[in-house]
């Protein structure tokens, strides 16, 4: 069975700011996170959607 979710379009990136810091993300492909290093706070792209709810966030290790 293949991935068929729809791409993070890396356009987004321009607009999107860490909800918590208001600092730039990094985008990881591989993990499909949105990574806010000021935060310590990783956020999910599901679907191609940047989830960037801080109760969906995953702790930076």
């Amino acid at each position: 069975m293949t991935d068929h979710s729809p791409a993070f379009d890396r356009r987004m990136l321009e607009a999107l700011v860490c909800p918590v810091s208001h600092r730039v993300l990094e985008y990881n492909a591989e993990a499909q996170e949105l990574i806010s290093r000021s935060a310590n706070l990783a956020f999910p792209i599901r679907n191609g959607i940047p989830v960037m709810l801080t109760d969906e966030a995953r702790p930076l290790e």
